[in-house]
């Protein structure tokens, strides 16, 4: 089996619940070689269920394959004494603390570790960072979303702010921070050097809140949720038909011209409100009555397959069972199976070097032993530390 294309990467991650597991992940399944290292409490997303393997969640599941796990004591020095050795020949620190307990522990990047191992990279994920008028305050997905603007951007005119169903704050920091990890390691091929990366979910969110922020500063005009359209492009946004509700984007003059011709509408082409997409975002709410005037004689599953094949953006609204089980799903392999495990797959798809998932998630401290054996310790200093509570076998 092909290794991947991070084979020869050590990443030592000290993050917990989503971002940082995320990311790691995505380095892992391309062939990182990453050390998780829990709390002696665990990763408390474990108890995230149901439901459950065994003693964890599927939420910590699905993030977390391909990983090797270890617990580690780092509020006692022979935790930290611990960590550094891990250190010697690692390529990247990764972790999720609240600013400053790094540095309380003795381990700051720019006080210690630069200096003691100035090839790693430190990537840090924190709420907020650890300065500015919200330095140092905890972040939440769902509390930066309400903070970045997403809420305010999403749900139905005239609805109440809605969160986004997904946890895209946290996952979008987890993808922005293997992005700069990369950027990292790819830089300190011509400098000899690691250094730190300052990842924030608050500075993820206010980048990814495209294009209200960017409409905002060139109009001055507060944006406001639009359901299911785009606030810029018209059509581009969910129609009922016949059967059920479909959602068709239509982005240019072009593909608005062969929808009118496909659902038998070219009247529409030679009307004043519709002759470009500026004129049909002003128009949008009578374009919409007059497209499902058409649309509502149709089969909307038929007319999406039939609206795809002729190059035209369309799609029916699937739920997650119907995801999972579609033959497109299946034949890109986004879902994988091994053993019991069943989770999505590999979106990153090379020719020469592709992902894999090698292990399953790893349960509590499994490779500890395996880790400190690894990292030099002799089988004595080994039974020491579990001995001690430093490196505990089951979650406290």
């Amino acid at each position: 089996m092909n290794t991947g294309a991070l084979a020869g990467l050590k990443v030592v991650d000290l993050t917990r619940v989503l971002g940082g597991p995320y990311c790691t992940q995505v380095l892992a399944d391309h062939g990182a070689r990453v050390i998780k290292i829990e709390p002696p409490q665990g990763d408390e997303v474990r108890d995230w269920g149901p439901p459950f393997h065994g003693d964890d969640a599927a939420y910590f599941i699905g993030v977390n394959r391909n990983k090797e796990a270890m617990a580690l004591d780092l509020t006692q020095q022979a935790g930290r004494d611990v960590l550094l050795q891990l250190l010697a020949n690692a390529d990247v620190l990764i972790e999720n603390y609240k600013p400053g307990t790094m540095e309380k522990w003795g381990l700051g990047y720019h006080e210690v570790l630069s200096a003691q191992f100035p090839r790693l990279i430190h990537c840090r994920i924190s709420g907020f960072g650890s300065d500015g008028p919200l330095g140092g305050a905890p972040g939440y997905d769902a509390i930066v979303q309400a903070m970045a603007g997403w809420f305010s951007v999403n749900g139905v005119q005239g609805g109440e702010p809605t969160r986004l169903g997904v946890a895209m704050v946290d996952m979008g920091t987890g993808l922005y921070s293997a992005v700069a990890i990369l950027m990292a390691a790819l830089e300190r091929q011509h400098s000899g050097l690691g250094q730190y990366i300052d990842m924030t979910l608050f500075d993820c969110a206010v980048s990814l809140m495209h294009p209200h922020v960017v409409n905002f500063n060139m109009s001055g005009d507060i944006p406001v949720p639009t359901g299911n359209a785009h606030p810029n492009i018209s059509p581009y946004e969910t129609f009922r038909t016949r059967t059920v509700d479909i959602f068709i984007g239509a982005g240019n003059n072009r593909a608005f011209e062969k929808l009118c011709q496909f659902i038998e509408a070219p009247e529409l082409l030679d009307d004043a409100r519709f002759v470009s997409n500026a004129s049909r975002v002003a128009n949008r709410a009578v374009l919409k009555v007059e497209l499902e005037s058409r649309l509502i004689r149709l089969d909307g599953a038929e007319l999406a397959e039939q609206l795809l094949a002729a190059g035209l953006p369309s799609g029916p609204i699937y739920n997650t069972a119907q995801v999972v089980a579609h033959a497109h799903t299946r034949h890109r392999k986004m879902i994988v199976e091994k053993d019991w495990y069943k989770m999505t797959g590999i979106p990153i798809k090379f020719s020469r070097t592709p992902g894999s998932v090698r292990t399953l998630p790893p349960v509590f401290s499994e490779h500890s032993q395996k880790i400190l054996k690894d990292a030099g310790f002799s089988e004595e200093q080994v039974q020491n530390l579990i001995d001690a509570g430093i490196v505990p076998l089951s979650r406290r």
